[in-house]
């Protein structure tokens, strides 16, 4: 089964003019948390995606390169993203429900946060108003700001990333201990590890990225020890 019928079944027990956020209090079992994630990466990212004054087609082709999505399923895709466009509950009910669903500080939310910084740039553009949406959902989240900072330092485009920065180690850390946080991050991005945090398996695409930045940034600080 799908993730996009798991959705529709989701979407289905919702009462006459109830809002799409409210799905989340059904969704608590561990099971059903990818069916959440899903939700929750679409909802706040249709609302991002006007939060530079512009839904353009670059940032919901983005979607499409978040979640694999076969062509029966284009139709239920397409209808969360417009149920979460015109869903009149605000970004920030829609975080809270998030934070109450996977608790504060779940490696999930990395996750999260990382398909929305995948919408945001996907016009090649990180514009200022996205930036506070993004910091605003992080903050709501209690992710720690020097992951946040990490992952902004990999997605701001016309900006050689830090490599310290993308791997959030101080540059006066030894190699030691920087190959040690390199290679928790890399067992952190494993499919496995994703898939048991609630991420989908038709979104592992958003790990891609995450691994080659990552292992680049190790490559650079490696190199020039």
């Amino acid at each position: 089964m799908s993730i996009w019928t798991r959705i529709s079944d989701a979407l289905s027990a919702l009462a006459n003019g109830e809002s799409l956020s409210a799905v989340f209090e059904r969704l608590s079992a561990p099971p059903e948390r990818s069916v959440a994630f899903t939700i929750a990466v679409i909802g706040l990212g249709a609302k991002m995606a006007k939060a530079d004054g512009l839904v353009t087609r670059d940032e919901v082709t983005a979607f499409r390169e978040v979640f694999q999505i076969a062509r029966e399923d284009e139709a239920q895709a397409a209808r969360v993203f417009n149920l979460a466009r015109q869903d009149v509950a605000g970004f920030e009910e829609y975080a809270h429900r998030i934070k109450g669903l996977f608790g504060p500080s779940n490696k999930g939310f990395c996750d999260l946060m990382e398909g929305l910084f995948h919408i945001a740039v996907a016009d090649g553009e990180y514009h200022p108003n996205e930036d506070a949406y993004l910091e605003r959902v992080a903050e709501i989240l209690e992710m720690p700001e020097a992951d946040f900072m990490a992952m902004r330092a990999r997605y701001v485009p016309n900006a050689e990333p830090d490599p310290y920065s993308v791997l959030g180690v101080d540059p006066t850390m030894s190699v030691a201990e920087i190959r040690k946080e390199w290679r928790k991050l890399v067992r952190e991005t494993h499919p496995d590890s994703m898939i048991a945090r609630g991420v989908p398996e038709e979104a592992i695409k958003i790990a891609e990225k995450r691994m080659i930045d990552i292992n680049r940034a190790w490559d650079q600080i490696n190199e020039a020890a």
